[in-house]
């Protein structure tokens, strides 16, 4: 199982969680473990853990945008320490530009980009189509460095021990929980909205 760790601006925190759905496939596999600054439980000294789990990494995605780029302990901490590994090959650093920025004179301009020609996911009619784009190039990265074998495999229905007794019942189409949009929330779907009818015309 090979572990990936996330560095990224708080900024683009809902970016992330949207890649991390279309990784989701690789989770359920077995073959990727995913990590990122909000998994340290409360009362754990910050600063450690994520030392513990950078240098722990198979493959860092640095998520950019100018909000990473700004950040001193993106770049100058967990950017400079994931090349430095990188260079040593014992991880692979990929980059994921989430906006447009200026990126390509970055000490990991270099290297080549998720998305096609890296292009800036905020600019794909589409988030979709470049998360998936993402996720094969993952995956291919994974497949180059022999990081695709599975932990556990499943046990299938037949071969488990518990059987089952009677059919399960039918799942209810309907049902709806009603969700409560804060301000910023209904903010963010405008924007966004704006930003898909924009690049789609």
């Amino acid at each position: 199982m090979a572990k990936l760790f996330f560095s990224y601006s708080h900024r683009d925190e809902t970016m992330r969680d949207e890649l991390e759905i279309h990784l989701s496939m690789l989770s359920r596999q077995g073959i990727i473990e995913m990590w990122h600054d909000r998994r340290i439980d409360a009362g754990k000294d910050f600063g450690t853990e994520i030392d513990e789990n950078l240098e722990e990494s198979d493959v860092i995605l640095l998520l950019v945008s100018p909000y990473f780029l700004a950040s001193d302990y993106c770049y100058d901490i967990e950017m400079k320490r994931a090349l430095e590994r990188h260079e040593k090959g014992e991880v692979r650093v990929i980059p994921v530009i989430l906006h447009p920025c200026d990126w390509h004179d970055a000490p990991f301009g270099k290297l080549l980009a998720a998305t096609k020609d890296g292009k800036a996911v905020s600019k794909y009619p589409n988030q979709h189509d470049a998360f998936l784009e993402i996720v094969n190039a993952i995956k291919s990265a994974l497949k180059e460095t022999g990081k695709t074998a599975i932990k556990k495999t499943k046990e299938s229905i037949s071969d488990s021990p518990i059987k089952q007794t009677s059919a399960p019942k039918p799942r209810s189409s309907n049902l709806r929980i009603k969700k409560d949009f804060s301000d910023r929330e209904k903010d963010e779907f405008l924007e966004e909205s704006y930003e898909y009818i924009a690049n789609y015309f």
